[in-house]
């Protein structure tokens, strides 16, 4: 049974198949050297769930958020440092869309406040936020400990304002969001410390990268 009304040939359910067998086809070359078919199938996978959002009627900052992010991945799909700060710097972009998006979609910040689960689980995002800070700070740059500093922060905004949102999609996959890039910053700053573990985080990066772009586009489109 497809997601969206139609067989398998209706847009909506082929577009999202396609960024499916997208993202499987880059799992098979994350380890393969940087190409022109290993970038596109990086960008695709994500770059279709900014399409799908658009057919759909989905909001233009979910659109936005989701398009700043295949950006990125055509980025990180290179090596060097510019490369890097070119996806750091479109992803920094797509958390602040989606930091808008939440609170636009959100029954309002003081929201956070009147649960005590919200209380808790903002709690324990900015324990982690901070705590992984702490923990990459010694080991980064001086020329990018301001931009890795903003990017912590923005992708803890993006956690806490998923919670207003009060759709379970849309905060695990924020949840998903956080974890990957956490996983994707100890990869690359302590890499000589998580050297033997290095081949599965990239996978495990990917993995909850994609389902977390998943889990937001889906949660948008069939509940908020």
């Amino acid at each position: 049974m497809m997601p969206f009304p139609g067989g398998i040939e209706a847009t909506p359910n082929g577009t999202l198949i396609f960024s499916i067998v997208a993202a499987v086809l880059y799992a098979f070359a994350i380890d393969r050297p940087p190409s022109l078919k290993r970038s596109a199938a990086k960008t695709l996978a994500v770059g279709l769930l900014a399409a799908l959002a658009y057919l759909q009627g989905g909001p233009m900052l979910l659109v936005a958020a989701l398009a700043l992010s295949a950006l990125g991945d055509a980025f990180l799909s290179q090596d060097g440092d510019k490369a890097f700060l070119g996806g750091l710097g479109s992803f920094l972009a797509a958390h602040l869309a989606y930091v808008a998006l939440f609170i636009a979609a959100g029954s309002g910040l003081s929201t956070l406040t009147e649960a005590p689960w919200h209380i808790m689980a903002a709690f324990v995002m900015a324990a982690f936020a901070f705590g992984m800070l702490r923990l990459l700070w010694p080991r980064i740059g001086s020329d990018l400990k301001i931009p890795v500093a903003v990017y912590v922060a923005a992708i803890f905004a993006m956690g806490v304002t998923a919670l207003i949102t009060g759709d379970a999609l849309v905060m695990g996959g924020a949840v998903l969001f956080m974890a990957s890039d956490a996983l994707l910053a100890i990869e690359k700053f302590l890499a000589e410390t998580v050297e033997r573990h290095r081949v599965w985080m990239r996978y495990a990066v990917w993995a909850l990268y994609y389902l977390a772009q998943l889990a937001i586009t889906l949660g948008f489109l069939f509940a908020i």
